[in-house]
């Protein structure tokens, strides 16, 4: 019985590592999969959006589909906001403390468009509205030039 609760347990901890982006950390993850991984949750919060606006505007509203590309939207921004705090922030972005040093400013910089794309997501869930694409695209356009090839 002590076995199988072992075993439980160490499978539940492998898991939920993995899902947490290895925060152990264990060099698995790269950023070039993150970055991609982000453009491919931006494609589909936009699709979602223009399924969304497409099924409001028919004659019979499906109100079922509706939610479940709201759902799917919401699902997508969420592992933009995660990838974002647990990949990057907590394990790419390395604090620095002397405010005068010249990494000082690059970052404030990471930080400062991280933040960008976390509130980009975040609107991505409160509305359709496409400027919030066209900002998560800008945003994690310029984190590729910063992070990509960078291990």
């Amino acid at each position: 019985m002590f076995k199988k609760i072992a075993v439980a347990g160490m499978l539940l901890f492998v898991c939920g590592s993995i899902f947490a982006h290895c925060q152990i950390p264990c060099g698995i993850f790269d950023d070039d999969l993150r970055l991609a991984a982000i453009q491919e949750d931006i494609v589909t919060i936009e699709k979602s959006i223009n399924e969304i606006v497409r099924l409001q505007a028919e004659k019979k509203v499906d109100y079922n589909q509706i939610v479940r590309w709201v759902n799917n939207k919401d699902k997508h921004a969420e592992t933009i906001q995660s990838t974002v705090t647990d990949y990057f922030m907590a394990q790419r972005v390395k604090p620095v403390a002397d405010k005068n040093s010249p990494e000082y400013a690059d970052y404030i910089k990471k930080l400062t468009l991280l933040h960008g794309i976390l509130v980009a997501a975040m609107k991505s869930k409160q509305s359709l509205d496409l400027e919030n694409i066209s900002k998560l695209r800008a945003l994690s356009a310029e984190l590729s030039t910063i992070f990509e090839h960078k291990h």
